[in-house]
């Protein structure tokens, strides 16, 4: 299989998304904010690409004016906005940075890396790095992000992203390894102006391999399950998601009216149900109170009779059972797995243990159940999950 970053990232995000963009081929809209990051990277190539004379301040935003493109914005407020934060982003990279004073490497570099072997598969991490730096120490890795959020150094100390392209720099000068303390990846956070800056390990990059290989094997196996979370407010692929395309109400197979009855009904038979549910408690611990006045433990009324029961559920004496069976060597066959305890065991191990443990977790059971949003909301809003 041949697979990038972008695309993981995607199926770690949204395994359905990632299905309808590399398995369907289905093509989804680019998004405003894509097409604003795609035309700032290409203002940053601009500006580093090799010359006799660099490109001046003057030059870059004359590049990134005749490349806008003003129809992706709905709204002309918002696109004026977009336009000045995107001068004001180069304005700010040159007050901070002379591309002159920098010896690049690379830009754009494409990559085409192997991993696994014949019980995974071999398979082919893919990308793109934007920029490859020779320093006074060695090398710098760099990766432009247009994002408004700019992450904890704790993060990009993590980040896979970076990883990946290390990993694919080592295979492109493999003797650099021997200095791996000396090559250093880093984020530019453009909006912001600041770099956060990591170094790697191989412990990380051999961590890589295994975090791809699991999603691949997982790609493989067909699990494509819809995941809901707030980036699905970016998601073009609304209208054919099983969790959204019931709000688009035109393509409804069920007759609008139809389904709003059907689903206004569930939420009034939910909350009659939960009022039959309180009022039977409170009838209980009246009918209890009566019988232990009486004492008794059934009592008549015009309709049947109400008997009390009494349930009892036991536990036994762990250190107990531990000091019965563990002599006659039967400790194990009742011992029970204790996923809480489990899980805090599993935060001690080494990696390929607790790889084994994930590989040992099998479906238990599966079900179906509806939820209910109460309030008023327009055709458009109304919605249902599964």
């Amino acid at each position: 299989m041949r697979i990038s970053y972008s695309a993981l990232s995607t199926y770690q995000t949204c395994p359905l998304k990632y299905k309808y963009q590399n398995v369907d081929h289905i093509k989804e809209p680019k998004s405003k904010e894509a097409v604003f990051g795609t035309l700032v990277h290409s203002v940053m190539q601009y500006v580093h690409s090799p010359a006799l004379i660099q490109p001046s301040l003057e030059d870059a935003l004359d590049f990134f004016s005749q490349n806008w493109n003003e129809e992706v914005w709905a709204d002309e407020l918002e696109e004026r906005a977009a336009f000045s934060q995107g001068v004001k982003i180069i304005q700010d990279y040159y007050a901070k940075n002379d591309p002159a004073d920098f010896t690049i490497v690379d830009l754009e570099s494409r990559f085409a890396i192997e991993i696994g072997d014949e019980r995974t598969g071999q398979h082919i991490i893919a990308g793109v790095i934007d920029r490859i730096d020779k320093t006074a120490d060695g090398y710098e890795i760099i990766d432009y992000k247009t994002s408004k959020k700019m992450p904890s150094q704790e993060t990009v100390d993590t980040n896979l992203q970076l990883s990946i392209y290390l990993k694919a720099f080592l295979a492109r000068y493999p003797k650099e390894r021997a200095n791996l303390d000396d090559i250093t990846v880093s984020l530019y956070f453009l909006k912001h102006g600041a770099k956060l800056s990591a170094k790697r390990t191989e412990e990380q990059l051999a961590e890589l391999d295994r975090i791809f290989l699991d999603v691949i094997a997982s790609i493989e196996a067909g699990k494509f399950d819809p995941v809901l979370s707030p980036l699905c407010d970016w998601c073009g692929y609304q209208r054919i998601c099983p969790l959204w395309k019931h709000k688009f109400a035109e393509e409804r197979k069920m007759d609008s009216a139809e389904a709003r009855t059907v689903i206004d009904d569930y939420i009034a038979a939910k909350e009659e149900a939960g009022s039959v549910k309180r009022r039977l408690a409170e009838l209980q611990e009246r009918i209890f109170a009566y019988m232990e006045s009486e004492g008794v433990d059934r009592v008549f009324g015009g309709r049947g009779i109400i008997g009390k029961s009494l349930r009892k559920t036991y536990k036994y004496d762990e250190a107990r059972l531990r000091e019965i069976l563990a002599p006659i060597g039967r400790l194990d066959d009742v011992m029970k797995v204790d996923g809480v305890a489990l899980k805090k065991v599993a935060g001690e191990l080494p990696l390929a243990v607790k790889k084994e443990i994930e590989d040992a977790r099998v479906l238990d059971k599966e079900s179906v159940s509806l939820s209910v949003k109460k309030g008023s909301f327009s055709e458009e809003d109304t919605d249902t999950e599964a």
